[in-house]
């Protein structure tokens, strides 16, 4: 009669450490795995980086598996086995990256609330009667009552600087041109006035004239 060997008895789950708990289970054996929680930022920092490295890892394993899952469909028997021992290890691969993928979750699951949010709250720092908060907001409502009025009147000056046509130097010359002509005329009509004078004072003379002859003339006869 052969002998038999005993059942192997059921493994006995890991021990819980100070700052640890057991809250994953290994997908192959059904055994609880202790996942340290973590308790300081710096640890969830790189729970969450260790999160985007192993999702980096199974999209590259994933899309490799795509890759030979084609080259199977297309291979011929000889080269058939060797695509899928290969297929073999890269599901296998994925199974273990899922299941630390799990395990990183837990883990930071279970992290404090704060520190799982990434929230570290700043000390309000005061200044007299004010905190910072109450600060930036007279601030933030100064520069709105004061540099915006500013800004407004700025470009409306500049709109209407813009709106005005440009002097050209043709504009220019024919201003001067017209200058002189105004200062020619003027000159004429000053020369035209002192010749209307002087016509004005000799016709004066000559109609003055006869009457003092005859004068004269009627002095002589008495």
């Amino acid at each position: 009669m052969p002998l038999t060997q005993p059942p192997t008895p059921p493994a006995a789950p890991a021990p819980s450490t100070p700052g640890s708990r057991p809250s994953a289970i290994d997908v192959g054996t059904g055994v609880p795995i202790a996942v340290p929680r973590p308790v300081t930022q710096a640890e969830v920092d790189a729970l969450k980086e260790k999160r985007s490295e192993l999702s980096r890892q199974l999209t590259s394993v994933s899309d490799r598996r795509k890759d030979v899952v084609r080259d199977l469909g297309r291979a011929s028997d000889e080269s058939k086995a060797g695509l899928q021992k290969r297929l073999d290890v890269l599901d296998e691969r994925i199974v273990q990256l899922e299941k630390d993928i799990a395990a990183n979750g837990q883990a930071l699951a279970s992290a404090p609330g704060d520190l799982a949010l990434g929230e570290r709250a700043a000390p309000q720092v005061r200044v007299g009667p004010f905190t910072s908060g109450q600060l930036t907001a007279i601030s933030l409502v100064g520069t709105l009552a004061v540099l915006m009025p500013l800004a407004i009147a700025a470009s409306r000056a500049l709109l209407l600087r813009a709106r005005q046509p440009r002097i050209t130097p043709e504009i220019l010359e024919a201003t001067r041109r017209m200058e002189r002509m105004e200062q020619a005329i003027d000159t004429v009509a000053i020369e035209v006035e002192r010749i209307s004078e002087g016509q004005r004072f000799v016709t004066q003379l000559m109609a003055g004239k006869p009457k003092e002859l005859v004068l004269v003339e009627g002095k002589r006869e008495e």
